[in-house]
């Protein structure tokens, strides 16, 4: 199951999430697998619960990214994704992203005549792209210095 979040956050919601993520942060302990933490419903009544640091950290992320105005997509790591889903996540179209999952580039599965791409597949095909171009800009960079280019 995905969720996703469509619209960008209001001027409200971003000085809130930054807020929060500057809070959250500073009482983050730095070791220990749990915290616990209050939270205060809205009859005033303050009730202790004890989160995952885990879990605590990814919601420092989504404040942070909420407050820089951005929207925010949580995905389960062993979610199967959509053609278009997986398209959208790269950027591209889905007639391209089915190109790639045709010439074997990324692993899927057929449910019915639909294809199914595992989020874990997705993101490792994702990372070896980004090393990929990270290579290749330190490739650039060292002939740029051979031949003296001056960047």
């Amino acid at each position: 199951m995905m969720n996703t979040a469509t619209k960008l956050p209001s001027a409200e919601e971003i000085a809130l999430a930054k807020l929060g993520s500057q809070e959250l942060s500073a009482v983050m302990e730095t070791n220990g697998e749990a915290q616990r933490i209050n939270v205060v419903d809205k009859s005033g009544k303050t009730h202790e619960v004890t989160i995952p640091s885990s879990a605590l950290n990814m919601m420092i992320e989504v404040l942070t990214q909420l407050g820089q105005g951005n929207s925010v997509s949580i995905t389960p790591i062993h979610a199967e994704l959509t053609t278009q889903e997986g398209a959208d996540m790269l950027n591209m179209s889905r007639p391209t992203f089915i190109k790639l999952l045709d010439s074997k580039d990324i692993p899927f599965s057929r449910t019915g005549n639909r294809r199914k791409v595992a989020y874990i597949d997705l993101m490792e095909y994702k990372n070896r792209l980004e090393q990929n171009r990270l290579a290749t800009l330190a490739e650039l960079s060292a002939l740029d210095q051979e031949m003296d280019m001056g960047y």
